[in-house]
């Protein structure tokens, strides 16, 4: 199916060609007709599959269709997990929109938060939020639900992992009933309590499964390197000055601390790096965005907090610089590649202690991923370490010429980290 085979408003088909939207995606062929027509859905979705514009879609034909009342209270919110999420769908909302006589409003932490609230105060079409935030302007009375016609909730299963729930119900309860709006919500799995939330707060959802059998994209190429911890610093300088060398990489690891490791000696050794976390500020975060969207950053180094909240279409490799410990996490970091129909390629470093992880996300993704030692000629063993890394390692002041060399009688597969490996569970 087309786009241009649906019954959209003029403005809209206009913004959908702007946007280079042909053929529908799964997802959209199956959730568009229903949402069109007015039916509540709840879909299982995994990331890149096209569910953004499927609501975004819906939610404005439906406003556009029907005027609202006079005043400044929203008509329409999309709720989401993070912010980095929160802007994305604003900035996809805004390219659809085009000139459709709607105004937008992000609503997140890390804004002003007095011109957040007067911004409310004047008036928003359709609000972008995540709860924890809009509870506080709901509190303060600075906002008012009586007029919403549609919600929408992405990421709903992120919301139950982050904690959002209580959040996510108290925002719900505060709306009209679900005979007078519309609601769609998203999922990358319909699980029970996801579920549970669809009963309570849907009219009678639809309930649309897209391929549940093939949980990651069939347009990412995936790759395991069996190596030891202190080979993963080598091989992804290796990867990043050769196989990698002039794509837009993200690469992920398990803990903060990994994380400024990692980008601290990509930057040392001139490979332009960035780390985003959850701990930066708003202003410091979106900066980084969008200069990795501009390619003035060739590498993103984040934590999970990253996984679901970040969308740029032409990322080309992800690297799981550690093994994921949530099995889900693997499917989002991956995801992160591979979108709006391209390929991509995911390469994960499994070293002795956390290899252990691999055949949980194995079974959870539903096949085996193609296992490999790497070649000698893909390790950078000749590396510069950050200045401060440097100077930790010791009072001689010798180190801190020191850089990494090969070992001369042939690299061990698997040298000691330090740590013990955990014992697998029985």
């Amino acid at each position: 199916m087309r786009f241009d085979e649906l019954d959209l408003a003029p403005v809209l088909q206009a913004g959908i060609g702007r946007c280079g939207f042909t053929a529908l995606t799964p997802v959209q062929q199956q959730a568009l007709p229903l949402a069109l027509a007015g039916r509540d859905v709840a879909a299982q979705a995994q990331t890149g599959t096209g569910k953004t514009a499927a609501f975004l879609i819906a939610l404005y034909n439906r406003l556009l269709a029907q005027p609202g009342a006079e005043g400044p209270a929203p008509r329409a919110l999309i709720l989401a997990p993070t912010r980095e999420l929160v802007m994305q769908i604003a900035a996809d909302a805004e390219a659809l929109a085009g000139d459709a006589p709607l105004r937008l409003l992000q609503i997140l932490g890390g804004i002003d938060y007095d011109r957040q609230r007067k911004a409310l105060l004047e008036g928003a079409d359709i609000l972008v939020a995540t709860p924890g935030r809009l509870i506080d302007y709901v509190r303060q009375k600075v906002c008012s639900f009586e007029q919403i016609q549609m919600l929408v909730i992405d990421e709903a299963d992120r919301m139950f992992d982050m904690g959002f729930i209580q959040d996510l119900r108290f925002i719900l309860r505060r709306l009209p009933p679900f005979s007078r709006r519309q609601t769609m919500l998203f999922s990358a799995t319909l699980s029970h309590r996801v579920m549970e939330l669809a009963y309570d707060f849907m009219n009678q959802a639809v309930r649309v499964e897209i391929a549940p059998e093939q949980v990651t994209a069939a347009n990412i190429e995936e790759l395991v390197y069996h190596v030891g911890y202190k080979e993963k610093i080598p091989l992804l300088l290796g990867l990043l000055r050769g196989p990698l060398a002039g794509g837009k990489v993200m690469v992920f690891a398990n803990t903060k601390r990994e994380t400024e490791r990692v980008a601290g000696i990509l930057q040392a050794n001139e490979i332009r790096a960035a780390l985003i976390s959850g701990d930066l500020n708003q202003r410091r975060r979106m900066k980084i965005l969008q200069q990795f969207k501009e390619n003035q950053i060739d590498v993103l180094v984040a934590t999970d907090v990253a996984s679901r909240g970040i969308h740029v279409d032409d990322v080309t490799h992800v690297v799981n610089y550690d093994v994921p410990q949530d099995v889900e996490d693997y499917v989002h970091r991956i995801g992160r590649t591979a979108r709006a129909g391209a390929s991509g390629l995911a390469i994960m470093m499994a070293d002795e202690e956390l290899v252990y992880a691999l055949p949980a996300i194995e079974d959870y993704i539903g096949h085996k991923i193609p296992h490999d030692v790497p070649e000698e000629t893909l390790f950078c063993w000749q590396y510069q370490r950050p200045a401060a890394s440097r100077r930790r390692r010791g009072p001689t002041g010798i180190a801190a010429a020191e850089t990494k060399a090969a070992p001369s009688t042939g690299r061990r597969r698997c040298r000691p980290t330090g740590r013990p490996a955990p014992r697998p569970k029985n």
